[in-house]
């Protein structure tokens, strides 16, 4: 057996609220839509991964997904120019990567990365 994919699902009542952020902010195509289900992804390869945390690092709560970006700075802006609000960071983490927090709409705590090369 070999695990295909795996599926953040974030419950919502208003899901056009999910375009602003995952698909305006974050830049993410809408690969699927039934109405009552929407998904946002990309295309491109993706890394298969679930992360199991007692902490988000650096004494931060786990946040409930983390998005890795190839351009952290400007994706701060995106969502700088959103309106919304970093929880914490930008921060350069000793584990090598550059992050921030923002919540999606739904209240869910997102960690936007990028590794430090």
């Amino acid at each position: 057996m070999t695990v295909r994919r795996i599926v953040a699902n974030i419950a919502a009542e208003d899901l056009s609220a999910a375009q602003a952020f995952y698909g305006d902010v974050l830049g993410l195509e809408r690969l699927m839509d039934h109405g009552w289900i929407v998904t946002y992804g990309s295309v491109a390869q993706m890394n298969l991964q679930v992360s199991i945390a007692s902490e988000g690092g650096s004494g931060t709560p786990v946040p409930d997904l983390s998005v890795e970006v190839d351009d952290l700075e400007a994706t701060l802006a995106r969502v700088r120019a959103a309106g919304l609000t970093v929880e914490y960071g930008p921060a350069d983490e000793p584990w090598g990567v550059r992050r921030f927090y923002v919540r999606d709409p739904f209240g869910r705590l997102i960690n936007i990365l990028s590794h430090r090369d």
